[in-house]
């Protein structure tokens, strides 16, 4: 990774900022992309005043054009790219009944066609190096779909197919590709959650709050390391957290127990508390 150039996009808070300053000192420099304009200033003057080097790039990840554009800049910018991060993402609270077709597609927009257009926009790049990589970043609601959770499950779903296809078309090549199944990592997802416009918007807070508080626990920090090993090592998948890697294992051996008990324990940790 040393004197490597990554292009990161979700990079202005969360997972994306700990993994640039990470990579940052594992001595690359750091493209950095983010609708977040503000967050996006505080990562980069995170990182140099750790004594890395990055740049911010305003970008839109569900803008075609403009994916685009930040692999042109970043090409022009600096010569060339050796990793990718595919990190962007947002969430929609909603059932299925509630969740309007087109919230759903504001969505998968970000969340997959987001992917889709980093890895297309930067793959050309990345195959002229001797060594590059993509991490495609799904979630723990890419092995399990909750109730509640269907458009962000089903983005998620679609990135993890998506990354698996892409890493069998390039077995052999100099790209080595990773897909990242975060558990629950202390981010402001469930806090910047949209809510579907037919939802109960009061319920919808609370809900949130709750799973918040009680199923983010894991430090972006910690999964970011867990990137870096993955791509230092080569390791294809990186499943991370301990309620991430309990699901995984039992989705595979008893998938449909596991889905009854674990829908039952993300309502556990969406009802009030009984000491308030």
């Amino acid at each position: 990774m040393r004197g490597g150039v990554a292009a990161i996009t979700g990079a202005a808070s969360g997972i994306g900022r700990a993994l640039a300053l990470a990579l940052a000192r594992e001595g690359m420099t750091l493209a950095l992309a983010d609708r977040d304009e503000a967050g996006l200033a505080e990562t980069v003057q995170r990182v140099t005043a750790a004594g890395g080097t990055a740049t911010a790039h305003p970008v839109d990840v569900a803008d075609e054009v403009a994916v685009n554009a930040f692999a042109h800049d970043v090409l022009v910018q600096y010569g060339r790219v050796s990793l990718v991060v595919n990190n962007a993402g947002v969430s929609l609270y909603g059932t299925i009944a509630e969740v309007a077709n087109d919230e759903i597609d504001w969505l998968m927009k970000i969340n997959f066609w987001g992917v889709v257009y980093g890895t297309k926009a930067f793959l050309p790049a990345l195959l002229e190096q001797p060594e590059a990589c993509i991490v495609n970043v799904s979630s723990v609601f890419g092995l399990w779909a909750p109730p509640g959770q269907a458009a962000y499950a089903a983005s998620k779903f679609a990135v993890r197919g998506f990354t698996e296809s892409l890493r069998g078309e390039l077995a052999g090549t100099n790209v080595h590709v990773v897909t990242v199944h975060p558990g629950g990592v202390k981010t402001a997802i469930a806090r910047n959650t949209r809510i579907a416009r037919a939802a109960d918007a009061v319920e919808a807070q609370r809900s949130t709050a709750l799973f918040e508080a009680r199923l983010l626990t894991t430090p972006p920090e910690d999964l970011a390391a867990a990137i870096v090993n993955a791509i230092r090592k080569n390791r294809d998948r990186v499943v991370a957290g301990k309620d991430a890697n309990r699901i995984d294992a039992l989705t595979r051996l008893f998938p449909t127990r596991a889905s009854r008990w674990f829908t039952r324990r993300i309502r556990q940790a969406r009802a009030p508390s009984p000491h308030g």
